[in-house]
């Protein structure tokens, strides 16, 4: 699975699963465009990795355009940028709707567009992969903004696939459980609210990026040329449960 003289594409590069992705990939041998919305994110990880950074607010939709033909041309494309805003059904915002969709779902699509075109511009071929959530499956309390995001975020890639897979343009969805990012750790660090969860995983444990990180690596690899259109779960076996 290595990726010597690729170029990967990843939204959210600066944080969390983007930024073991994208460290991963480049000990992998790939030369990696960075998008993410903190600049000083981006800074360091340059200090970690040889990359190219670009600085985009991806809720600006003008912008998230601008900066996804800025890095073009791209071997591949991981989608990773999200954001969450909890709020109760009955107290979600239209703001706070928009602002996750844009985010979440819409600047997926911009910087997928841009990627499809550039790479049918140049004969076809490629691969993307959507970071989605296991909240496209599971309704968790106050989350109704980020779970309707995440279930369209996996409807979009289904027509992706069939529609880029007759350029040769595989798209696969992955749907982790909570990962142990650093925002994570502290989120889930009450065992009140951890522990319910844990308990209904069979392996005991919470995702940590790496393990995300090594599925993106292999979806977006020659060894899954047969795997496209999937949304497929990360969670420990949380839904045989």
């Amino acid at each position: 699975m290595g990726f010597e003289g690729k170029t990967v594409l990843i939204t959210g590069a600066g944080k969390g699963i983007g930024r073991e992705t994208a460290r991963l990939l480049a000990g992998k041998g790939a030369r990696i465009v960075a998008l993410s919305r903190t600049q000083a994110d981006l800074d360091s990880l340059r200090d970690e990795i040889d990359c190219t950074a670009i600085a985009v607010d991806l809720a600006d939709a003008d912008a998230a355009r601008r900066a996804a033909l800025d890095g073009m041309p791209a071997d591949c494309l991981v989608n990773c940028a999200g954001i969450n805003i909890l709020e109760p059904f009955v107290d979600v915002t239209v703001e706070a709707f928009d602002m996750v969709h844009a985010v979440n779902t819409r600047a997926a699509m911009i910087v997928a567009q841009e990627y499809a075109r550039a790479r049918i511009a140049l004969g076809g071929g490629g691969a993307i992969v959507n970071v989605s959530s296991l909240s496209s499956f599971i309704g968790f309390d106050d989350h109704a903004s980020y779970c309707a995001s995440k279930g369209a975020m996996d409807a979009m890639s289904r027509v992706m696939a069939n529609e880029l897979g007759k350029s040769g343009i595989r798209v696969n969805c992955i749907n982790p459980i909570v990962t142990m990012t650093e925002l994570a750790a502290r989120a889930w660090s009450d065992k009140a609210k951890s522990e319910p969860v844990l308990n209904r995983i069979p392996i005991g444990r919470f995702a940590e990026t790496i393990d995300i990180a090594e599925v993106i690596a292999f979806l977006l690899s020659d060894a899954a040329a047969m795997m496209n259109g999937l949304s497929i779960p990360l969670d420990g076996g949380f839904l045989v449960r």
